[in-house]
């Protein structure tokens, strides 16, 4: 190889190296600051509000405010644990018991579960963007041992109560509280609660104001497994 190809080479090598050191960098700093300073946007609710405006869609209207743990009822932080990731307390980002379980169902030809934590969907939430991909998982799983690192379990599902989506443009459960019960998110009752955490999986598929047989079945699943976790009680474990 001739040496100007070569030497060309190397600048580019060390310009991509360069480029990755700085993204570590930024990401590293980012995740240190979210640890005291609440979001006001996600990298989400920003696509979702892009793509509402260049396809006009119809009805699109966003909401969002952000809520401190301490305002938030409890039910709801149990609810989204009881149906979403019910190892939350114990595990450090990810729980092999249920993706060995997904990868079973793949073989298997099932339905495949999701088998994401409340804190890989905080680290795609905030950080990164809907759909699947091999990079989007890579960038996830360095982005969910980094937040599981720096943040507590308590500012974890903090900050994925107030950047879930609900509903089409409705982020946080405090949007969703006061836009299907018009009530504050403190206020939530434990059914109401797990009304909302029932969604969770397919939000512009599953309906809060007008929920299916499918979610009222997962809203009584969702509060028996609240029952089983012992209540309330069960969130003395993130402290």
């Amino acid at each position: 190889m001739p040496k100007s190809r070569r030497r060309w080479a190397r600048r580019l090598l060390r310009g991509l190296l360069l480029a990755v050191a700085a993204w570590v960098a930024v990401t590293l700093l980012a995740v240190l600051a979210l640890r005291w300073i609440d979001p006001p946007f996600t990298t989400v609710m920003l696509g979702d509000r892009i793509a509402a405006l260049v396809t006009r869609e119809p009805g699109y209207e966003f909401k969002h405010e952000w809520r401190d743990w301490d305002r938030i009822s409890k039910y709801a932080a149990l609810a989204v644990i009881a149906a979403e990731d019910q190892q939350f307390p114990r595990h450090y980002g990810f729980d092999f018991r249920q993706i060995d379980k997904a990868l079973a169902d793949r073989e298997r030809g099932r339905r495949v579960r999701g088998a994401s934590t409340i804190t890989q969907q905080v680290a795609k939430n905030v950080f990164l963007w809907r759909g699947p991909s091999w990079m989007r998982k890579g960038l996830e799983a360095g982005l969910t041992v980094l937040i599981e690192a720096c943040w507590s379990k308590q500012r974890i599902l903090e900050v994925y109560l107030n950047v879930a989506e609900f509903g089409k443009g409705t982020f946080g459960v405090q949007a969703a509280s006061r836009r299907y019960f018009r009530k504050d998110a403190s206020r939530l009752t434990r059914s109401e609660a797990a009304l909302l955490a029932a969604v969770l999986p397919s939000p512009r598929r599953f309906k809060v104001q007008a929920p299916s047989r499918y979610v009222q079945r997962r809203q009584a699943w969702i509060e028996r497994q609240m029952t089983s976790l012992g209540g309330t009680s069960y969130l003395a474990q993130l402290d």
